[in-house]
C-alpha cells in the first residue's frame, strides 16, 4: 500500500432512462473499489439544471419536500422540493417534465408549465427568499403560461374566458391579467438554472429548436411558434412587463428578425428555455439567468470535494455535441482544471472524438458500448456494466499495487 491512498470523485449526470447520477456515482465506485481497495473514493451527484437536479442537491444533504402538483397534462403528481435555510430548489423535469407524460404520450400543443408554477408557490409557502428554478426537460412550449396562471396571472380570449392549458390556446389571447399574481414573488429571489441561450422566437428559438423534441410535428411548430410571438406581443405591451436595461437591449440573437417589439424580451438569451418558461420568468418574475450546471455544481459543493483529489470521473448517457454546448461534464471538467485534477468521462455512447474531448478537457472517455454493443442490454445492464468501466479506470489511471 502506498504512503496516500488516491483520492478520487466521481461526479456524474444520471444515464437518462437508466440510472440516476448517484446510481452511476455508486456504480462505478464499486468498480474503482475492486482494484483499488484502499482508494479513497467519494461521489457527488451532479446535473444541469434538467432532471436530476433536485436528486443531487438532496444529496449532497438538502432537505426533501414532497409537494403535490399537476403533470404537464392536468394530471395530479407529487413532486419534490429541495430546500436549505431560507433557499428552495424547484426542478420543473420533476414537476411537469417530459418524464412525467402519462404513458410517455407528448402533448405538444397542450401540455402545460403550470405544474412549475405549483412548485413554486409551494416553495413560497415554505418561507423562501430565494427560489432556484431549473427549467430542462420540460414537456411543454406555452410560454410559460400555466406557470404564471398557477402564480395568480389569467389569460383570458376575446369573451373573457380563460384559456385553457398549452402553448396552442395562446393564438386566442386577448387579454393578460397580472393584478393577482402572487404578492410574494416581489419580495423573492427567482434565479433561472438554464444552460439553453435560445431566444424566445425564430429558428434557434424556443418552439423552432425544442418543439420537435416534444412530439411536435412541422405544423404543430408553426402553429406553436406564431402562439409565441402573439403572446410575446402582449406580454411586452403589458404595463406591468419592464423594459430590459441599456445593456440587455443591446443583445441580440442569431437569427431573430427584427420585430416591432418595444422592449425585446423575446430577443434575450435564454427565453426560449423550457418552451419559453425562460421568457416568462425574466420578463414578469424577474428572474436572473444562471447556468444550470454552475448552480448546481455549487449547491452540491463540488469545489470542497475536489480538494486533494488525483483524479475526476465524470459522465452522461451520450457524450455528443450537446455535452460540448456546456453540459454537466464540460462543467465538472472546468472546475476539475482549475484544481490541476485529470479528468475521464463514462457514457452509455460517445459520439466526440479525441479533439472534442481535449476540448472538454477530458483525457479519455470510456463508452458502455465498448463492452456490449446491443443498445438495449447495455442500458438493462448499465449497473454492472458501469462497474467494470471502473475496473478499467482503475487499472488505466490509478497507481499500481494498491
Amino acid at each position: 500500500r502506498p504512503a496516500r491512498a488516491p483520492r478520487v470523485v466521481v461526479a456524474s449526470d444520471s444515464f437518462k432512462g437508466s440510472l440516476s447520477s448517484l446510481e452511476v456515482g455508486d456504480a462505478v465506485r464499486l468498480g474503482l473499489l475492486d482494484v483499488a481497495p484502499h482508494a479513497e473514493v467519494v461521489v457527488v451527484p451532479v446535473a444541469d439544471g434538467g432532471e436530476g437536479t433536485v436528486a443531487a442537491a438532496v444529496a449532497a444533504g438538502w432537505r426533501a419536500v414532497p409537494v403535490p402538483v399537476h403533470g404537464p397534462t392536468g394530471e395530479p403528481v407529487i413532486a419534490t422540493l429541495a430546500v436549505r435555510g431560507t433557499t428552495a430548489l424547484v426542478e420543473m423535469a420533476d414537476a411537469c417534465g417530459l418524464g412525467r407524460l402519462p404513458n410517455a404520450v407528448p402533448a405538444p400543443l397542450t401540455a402545460s408549465s403550470r405544474g412549475l408554477g405549483e412548485a413554486i408557490r409551494d416553495a413560497l409557502d415554505l418561507g423562501a427568499a430565494e427560489i432556484i428554478v431549473g427549467v430542462g426537460g420540460s414537456a411543454s412550449t406555452d410560454g410559460g403560461a400555466g406557470m404564471l396562471c398557477a402564480l395568480g396571472a389569467r389569460l383570458l380570449d376575446a369573451d373573457g374566458v380563460d384559456l385553457p392549458d398549452g402553448g396552442a390556446a395562446l393564438a386566442r389571447l386577448a387579454h393578460l391579467d397580472l393584478s393577482g399574481l402572487d404578492p410574494r414573488l416581489a419580495s423573492t429571489r427567482l434565479v433561472m438554472a438554464a444552460d439553453v441561450d435560445s431566444p424566445l422566437l425564430g429558428p434557434t428559438g424556443g418552439a423552432e429548436v425544442f418543439a420537435p423534441q416534444k412530439g411536435a410535428t412541422a405544423s404543430d411548430v408553426t402553429l406553436l411558434e406564431a402562439a409565441l410571438a402573439h403572446w410575446a406581443d402582449v406580454v411586452e405591451s403589458h404595463p406591468d412587463v419592464p423594459t430590459p436595461t441599456n445593456r440587455s437591449l443591446q443583445v441580440r440573437a442569431a437569427g431573430v428578425p427584427a420585430v416591432t417589439y418595444w422592449s425585446m424580451w423575446v430577443r434575450m438569451p435564454g427565453a426560449g428555455a423550457a418552451g419559453g418558461v425562460g421568457f416568462a420568468l425574466l420578463a414578469v418574475l424577474g428572474a436572473q439567468r444562471a447556468s444550470g450546471v454552475e448552480v448546481v455544481l455549487d449547491l452540491v459543493g463540488l469545489d470542497a470535494a475536489l480538494a486533494g483529489a488525483d483524479l475526476v470521473v465524470t459522465g452522461e448517457g451520450s457524450l455528443d455535441a450537446q455535452t460540448l454546448a456546456g453540459k454537466a461534464v464540460r462543467g465538472v471538467a472546468q472546475r476539475a482544471a482549475a484544481h490541476g485534477i485529470p479528468v475521464v468521462a463514462v457514457c452509455g455512447r460517445l459520439a466526440l472524438d479525441d479533439a472534442d474531448l481535449a476540448a472538454l478537457g477530458v483525457r479519455a472517455a470510456y463508452p458502455l458500448s465498448n463492452l456490449e454493443p446491443d443498445p438495449r442490454r447495455a442500458i438493462e445492464d448499465s449497473a454492472a456494466l458501469l462497474r467494470r468501466t471502473g475496473c478499467l479506470i482503475a487499472e488505466n489511471r490509478l497507481p499500481s499495487g494498491l
